[in-house]
C-alpha cells in the first residue's frame, strides 16, 4: 500500500499517519521529520530548508522532492506520505520516481478542514515551557490559566502558532495545493475524510477509507 496524506495544517495529519502507519504496517515519511533530521545533522540540505522554515515559508519543491527520493530508496513494503506532495510539481516528480520502480500510489487520503476551524486548532495550541506538554485554549485548557497541570510551568505560545503566521501558513497551503486534490480525483485516488471530528472518529474513518488496499500478510 502507497498512500499520500493531504490536508491543512491542523487537519492532525502527523497524528493520523502514525497510526495509520502502525495499523497497516507501513514506513511512515513525514517531510516535518525529514526536516529536523537534515538541520540536526547540519546537511546542506538541512541548511537550506532552514532557512525557509525559519520565516515560516515552505521549503523549495527541488530540495523537499531530493529528501523525500531519498526516503523513499528505505521503504520496500509499502508508505504513507505526511506533507509531500505540496505542490503539482511535486506530485509530478513523485509520480516519476514511483513509476521508475513500478510502484504506481494506492491511494490519497484527503483530510478535509475549514481554515477557521484550523485556525482555532494552531492559534490556541500552548507549550509548558519546562515539560512541553501541550494544551489549547479552547479544546483542552489548562486548569489555571497560562500554568501547566502537571508540572506547573509557565505556558508559552510558539512564534508559528501566532495567528497572523497559521493564517499565512494556510494561504500558502491552499495557494500552493491548489489542484492537487483535482490531480489525484482524475486518475480515482482521492478518499476524503472530515478531519473535523474527534481524534478517535477521524482515525476511525481513516482506517475504514484504506481498508480495501489492506493486503493480507503472506504466511
Amino acid at each position: 500500500m502507497r498512500v499520500v496524506l493531504l490536508g491543512p495544517p491542523g487537519a492532525g495529519k502527523g497524528t493520523q499517519a502514525h497510526r495509520l502507519a502502525d495499523r497497516f504496517h507501513l514506513t511512515l515519511i513525514a517531510t516535518g521529520d525529514i526536516f529536523r533530521s537534515h538541520v540536526q545533522h547540519d546537511t546542506e540540505l538541512g541548511r537550506e530548508a532552514q532557512k525557509y522554515m525559519d520565516e515560516g515559508e515552505l521549503v523549495p519543491d527541488d530540495v523537499v522532492v531530493r529528501m523525500v527520493t531519498d526516503a523513499l530508496a528505505d521503504a520496500k513494503d509499502g508508505f504513507l506520505l505526511d506533507g509531500f506532495p505540496r505542490t503539482l510539481v511535486q506530485a509530478e516528480a513523485l509520480d516519476k520516481v514511483l513509476n521508475d520502480r513500478n510502484e504506481p500510489l494506492s491511494a490519497v487520503l484527503v483530510f478535509d478542514l475549514p481554515d477557521e476551524t484550523a485556525v482555532k486548532r494552531l492559534a490556541g495550541r500552548r507549550t509548558c515551557r519546562r515539560c512541553q506538554r501541550s494544551y489549547n485554549v479552547e479544546y483542552n485548557p489548562p486548569r489555571l490559566d497560562g500554568i501547566c497541570d502537571v508540572c506547573g510551568g509557565i505556558l508559552i505560545q510558539r512564534v508559528d502558532d501566532e495567528d497572523e503566521k497559521v493564517r499565512r501558513r494556510l494561504g500558502l497551503f491552499r495557494e500552493t495545493s491548489q489542484g492537487l486534490t483535482e490531480y489525484y480525483a482524475a486518475r480515482g485516488l482521492v478518499r476524503q475524510v472530515d478531519a473535523g471530528a474527534s481524534q478517535a472518529d477521524v482515525n476511525e474513518a481513516a482506517v475504514a477509507a484504506l481498508a480495501d488496499l489492506d493486503e493480507p500478510t503472506q504466511e
